[in-house]
């Protein structure tokens, strides 16, 4: 069976928890409500352990199986927030909060994991722990990196962790996996151009920010086409332009907002480096001064070979070979739960949304029908990984 037919049974629930979760969405660390639902939830089902307030806002679940010979932990991951997006579906359990919405799926994230809690608190038919891991702030915040930091992986024993992501496009009841990178790393930069302001009619006393601002954005572009080895990835984007406001005054300085993204860190290093280097020196060229500051964000994501292979195997048994990608190309958007693959080994699998808008569209939405498959797979994960003996 693709689904686990307790899991089956519990699929309007896991519904009904996924759409109180939609309507009211919080953003980043300040999941408070999410926070304590989850954790209601887990007392309610009958968690060994609850605990709060890891990384802040988190929450882990700990469930211990009928057998404790083998002292073993895998943990399962779930992100909670949502994103500052205006919701424009008008569905039954459309967001109550303006200006906000869970337009990336993470409350059927949160809902699935919910779904294998409640079912492996019933059966427990596996020899060892399952620690089921809720993070806040996904989304920009860092939460992965906090919960790590807070001593999660050793507080709980965890030897392995796993996460999961809904795909748009992706078929209902797939699943697609690769080892190695399968997201990208992620750096912003802000970017200022220093000139000389002066009347728009006398430009040759001026020194024109926007100009050298331009041909930054430019020469930009040829740092993937020209610097990167066409066998690699990258991404540089300026996202954001802020100059004058008079349409009669070149502006003394101009801002750029943008980010880049690589599937490695000597890409990463390389693309940094050039970006640095074309500020400076397109702006000296034009007798302007450019500088350039970074914010790191996401390191790569990369999966562990084995944790790779065992996670597909579960897959593949579950719903059958032919519905599981093992070599899917990676993407280009970053995940924090590389912080928590840098700590443990483990892997990362997309799991199918159908024929939906696409991730952080304002008319995205969580598909139901796949929230059983993957709390089929997250129960799987556990029982195979943990077996009885």
């Amino acid at each position: 069976m693709p689904v686990l037919d307790r899991i089956a049974a519990l699929a309007p629930e896991i519904t009904a928890w996924r759409h109180d979760l939609h309507a009211h969405p919080e953003l980043q660390y300040d999941v408070h409500r999410t926070a304590g639902f989850v954790a209601d939830k887990l007392r309610a089902f009958g968690c060994d352990e609850v605990v709060t307030g890891i990384g802040r806002t988190g929450v882990v679940g700990v469930i211990r199986g009928r057998a404790h010979g083998s002292n073993r932990a895998i943990g399962l991951r779930a992100d909670m927030d949502a994103l500052p997006i205006q919701e424009v579906r008008d569905l039954p359990y459309r967001s109550t909060v303006p200006g906000k919405m869970h337009a990336c799926g993470h409350d059927g994230h949160t809902a699935m994991l919910l779904g294998a809690a409640r079912y492996l608190t019933e059966t427990r038919a596996f020899d060892g722990t399952a620690v089921m891991i809720f993070q806040p702030a996904e989304e920009g915040g860092g939460g992965g990196e906090a919960m790590v930091r807070d001593g999660m992986m050793e507080r709980f024993g965890i030897e392995a962790v796993y996460g999961m992501h809904n795909i748009p496009g992706l078929a209902l009841g797939h699943f697609a996996i690769r080892p190695g990178p399968i997201m990208a790393s992620t750096d912003r930069f802000t970017i200022t151009v220093e000139g000389r302001g002066g009347h728009a009619a006398q430009p040759h006393a001026a020194i024109d920010s926007v100009l050298v601002a331009s041909h930054i954005v430019v020469a930009l572009q040829s740092i993937v086409a020209r610097a990167v080895d066409p066998l690699d990835s990258a991404v540089v984007s300026v996202c954001a332009l802020e100059a004058g406001e008079a349409f009669n005054v070149l502006p003394q300085c101009v801002t750029l907002r943008g980010t880049m993204r690589a599937l490695s860190k000597p890409v990463r290093t390389l693309v940094r480096g050039r970006i640095e280097e074309i500020v400076i020196h397109v702006a000296a060229a034009f007798g302007a001064r450019g500088s350039i500051d970074f914010g790191s964000g996401y390191p790569v994501t990369e999966n562990h070979p084995a944790e790779t292979d065992f996670i597909a195997d579960v897959a593949a048994d579950l719903v059958g070979e032919e519905a599981v990608d093992r070599d899917v190309a990676p993407m280009m958007a970053a995940e924090d739960f590389a912080y928590m693959l840098a700590h443990r080994p483990g892997a990362y699998i997309f799991l199918g949304n159908g024929d939906s808008a696409g991730l952080h569209h304002p008319e995205y939405d969580f598909c139901d029908a796949a929230a059983p498959y993957g709390a089929s797979l997250w129960a799987r994960v556990i029982e195979t990984g943990l077996p009885l003996r």
